[in-house]
């Protein structure tokens, strides 16, 4: 019976591999299992298309498909690309003998964060952090500060 779950907050940062590598030796040798969590934020938002003068036309309906096709097709391109990415990651835990699996979510990477590890159960989640801080933290935000305030379980965050 596996008594830890630990999930494990990955982006395609350079500081990937030192967040993954700390998971795994706070597994090892214990009875856990980790779960890879990558969130998508597409910054393409599909919505409402309409003129200038507030009345939709023929024209619009085609803007609004083409977009949505497109946006479907960058988004079927990059689930494949995290897959792909998310088993390398998957078979180096299970080649050391680690119970792992992965996963995926679309959406704001803290919330999904969040709301992932309350729904799995986690006991612990490791996540790294950029560094932003000043203005640069007040514009895009911080990840891991959301996580921190807002995860149900315990946070480790890997600098």
């Amino acid at each position: 019976m596996i008594n830890h779950k630990i999930l494990v907050a990955l982006d395609k940062s350079k500081q990937t591999g030192k967040v993954f590598q700390t998971a795994l030796d706070l597994v090892k040798g214990k009875d856990s299992e980790i779960k890879l969590l990558h969130c998508i934020n597409s910054n393409i938002m599909v919505g409402d298309v309409s003129s200038i003068g507030g009345i939709g036309t023929i024209g619009d309906i085609n803007i609004y498909g083409n977009l949505q096709k497109n946006y479907q097709q960058e988004l079927k391109q990059e689930i494949r690309k995290v897959s792909e990415w998310s088993e390398y990651y998957t078979q180096q835990a299970r080649m050391q003998k680690i119970p792992a699996s992965y996963t995926y979510e679309l959406g704001e990477p803290g919330k999904k964060i969040c709301e992932f590890a309350q729904s799995w159960g986690a006991d612990l989640i490791v996540l790294g952090s950029r560094g932003h801080s000043g203005i640069t933290e007040v514009l895009l935000g911080s990840v891991s500060n959301y996580v921190i305030h807002h995860a149900c379980c315990s946070v480790l965050v890997v600098k």
